[in-house]
Order: C-alpha cells, then sequence, then structure tokens
C-alpha cells in the first residue's frame, strides 16, 4: 500500500503529525509512507526512515507571485503519478484539502464540524468526525490511524520512541554546552508576540539557577532577544544561527527547553527530552503532558475556535513557578 499524508505546516502542528509514523509503521509494515510539506518545513521531517518521500510544495510563493499557482498545480498534479492508494489531510484546511484532491486515490479528512475551515470536507471522500477542541496530538493520531482501520492509544504515545532525526548537524553547536553544568535552552521567540513570554522573565529563570542557558532564535527580533539576554547575565549564551537539522541536534543535547508554544519548543516532546512549555493565548490540549514534558497556563480563558492574539496574559505566569518546576526537572 501506497498512502500520502499531507500536513503542510507549520513546525509545531508537523510534529505533532509525526509520532503516528511509527505506529502506522507497526501496523502496516509494508506501507510506502510520503508527506506533503511545505519546503521551509521539510527539514522536520528528514532522516525518518518510516517516510518514504518527503514531497514539498511552495504554496506560500503565490502570496509574493499569483503566477506561482501554476508552477505549484503542476508539481502536485506531477506527485499523483506515485498513484496513491489513499490520501490523508491532516490538517483539513481549504489549501491542504485540494492538494489531496491533486494527488488523486482516496482522500480521507476531518468532517465539516471537526475543522476550523469546514469548506476543506468538500474534497473529501471519506470524512473523519473528531471534535476540533480534542487534544492535538490525539487528533493527528486518529486522522492518521482511522483510515488505515487501526487506532493509536494515549498509552502508546505516552510510550512512543523518539521520533526527529538529525545527521552531519553543524559542529559549532556542541562548543555552546559545558560538560560541568546542566545545559537548559530557552526558546524565546514565536509565531505571535502575545504568545513570548516576557525576556525579564526569562533573565530571571537563568539567574535563581546553576545552569548554562543556550537561547535559540530564527529571526532577527528573536536574535535581538537572545542578545539581550547574553548581555545581561554570564550563564546565557546565544546561540548561532541554525538549520532545523542542526536545531533537532541541540535540543537532543538538553537537559531542559523552556520555551513558548512554539515548533521548536515540541521538539523537546519529540525527542524524549525534558521541558517546560508556557501558554498564554493558546489551549493546552495542543500538547501531552508527561513526567517530564510540563506545562504552565496562564489565567486566561482560550476558545479553541478563535484565539485572541491581544491575550497577552503570558506575561502574567509567576517565573518563580517556573524556576520550582525546572529545579524539580533537572534534580538540582
Amino acid at each position: 500500500m501506497r498512502i500520502a499524508i499531507v500536513k503542510l505546516s507549520a513546525l509545531g502542528d508537523i510534529i505533532h503529525a509525526m509520532v503516528g509514523l511509527q505506529f502506522i509503521r507497526q501496523s502496516n509494515p509494508g506501507i510506502e509512507i510520503d508527506w506533503i510539506v511545505e519546503e521551509k518545513f521539510s527539514e522536520i521531517l528528514r532522516h525518518n526512515s518510516d517516510l518514504s518521500r518527503i514531497l514539498t510544495v511552495n504554496l506560500q510563493s503565490i502570496k509574493l507571485n499569483k503566477l506561482k499557482i501554476f508552477n505549484e498545480y503542476l508539481k502536485i498534479k506531477s506527485y499523483a503519478n506515485n498513484h496513491y492508494d489513499l490520501v490523508i489531510d491532516a490538517q483539513s484546511l481549504i489549501k491542504s484539502s485540494v492538494v489531496g484532491k491533486l494527488l488523486g486515490g482516496k482522500v480521507f479528512g476531518f468532517d465539516s464540524a471537526s475543522s476550523r475551515e469546514s469548506f476543506a470536507a468538500f474534497f473529501y471522500d471519506q470524512k473523519i468526525a473528531c471534535s476540533y477542541e480534542k487534544n492535538t496530538i490525539d487528533r493527528n493520531s486518529y486522522i492518521l490511524s482511522r483510515p488505515l482501520g487501526f487506532e493509536i492509544s494515549p498509552e502508546q504515545l505516552f510510550a512512543k520512541t523518539p521520533f526527529l532525526f538529525y545527521k552531519n548537524e553543524s559542529a559549532e553547536i556542541y562548543e555552546y554546552f559545558r560538560a560541568n553544568k546542566k545545559n537548559v535552552i530557552f526558546v524565546v521567540g514565536s509565531s505571535w508576540e502575545s504568545k513570548n513570554y516576557p525576556k525579564q522573565k526569562f533573565l530571571k529563570i537563568a539567574k535563581n539557577l546553576p545552569i548554562n542557558c543556550l537561547a535559540v532564535w530564527g529571526s532577527e527580533q528573536e536574535q535581538a532577544v537572545a542578545k539581550w539576554l547574553e548581555n545581561r547575565a554570564e550563564n546565557i549564551k546565544a546561540m548561532p544561527k541554525m538549520d532545523l537539522n542542526s536545531l533537532k541536534a541541540a535540543i537532543a543535547k538538553s537537559d531542559l527547553v523552556i520555551g513558548n508554544d512554539t515548533g521548536p519548543t515540541h521538539m523537546a516532546w519529540a525527542l524524549n527530552r525534558p521541558s517546560i512549555t508556557i501558554f498564554g493565548p493558546t489551549p493546552v490540549s495542543r500538547v501531552y503532558e508527561t513526567e517530564i514534558n510540563r506545562v504552565i497556563k496562564s489565567p486566561s480563558k482560550i476558545n479553541p475556535y478563535k484565539l485572541d492574539k491581544n491575550d497577552f496574559s503570558i506575561k502574567d505566569i509567576d517565573e518563580n513557578q517556573i524556576i520550582e518546576i525546572a529545579n524539580n526537572l533537572l534534580e538540582l
């Protein structure tokens, strides 16, 4: 059997779906699995042996040049030559559902009541019901397993094996780690300003823990925050700019990741590394909380159907609570 999974973006969403690959492989050892993904996120999938092919699109380029739509259409249609037995749209947005339809084969996706963009269900041959308010990882696992005739249990997810892999990462990143101290990665940025924990509170966390802190960043704005932290505490260093391959390696080596609700923080869960994810305007149901993967949430109420980007309640989270959790996870 040959299947295609459509999950185009974003980094954290892709990670939360990737966990299903190992269980698909266990249930169907001879299956061939291709993944359709936005080019800028393709590296997160690289080196995973459960995947047969990683096939990229660049739909984001259409925003800058409408004529690019023809190139992307022809590219996706060429992928249909792989003759998929079934296609699973694990994203259930209108753009991902159109991609799934162009791939040919029988297309599965969430029904209209289970999707943020209900019209996406129009393109599916088989519609699957799963409440949009359910845990994101459970939803992804359900949409990936149900079309194949099995289900992934929470017990399996808690016992997962790490599923992010890297090769030939930058040797420079290891120069920032210390052998005589616990190494903690700070993820200081995210896609929205209101999802970002204040830099002043990250600074207090670092100053109150006997650790080596490494601030990672992906944009100039985030780099400025990392440098601001570095200039104010001897035990904080701003990491160099990293691609996703080297970022996976850095997180795999860390003793703890503390960060906002964003892709690099979720990598820690995927790699079975300890983490503290800080939530403000987004729901904690996006993640699994485990003995080593902890969450802390501001008191604001969340409507998962309409997130409030003007909810800055994350700034009210007491950094001392994070310090206490970190002490326990690091066994300091």
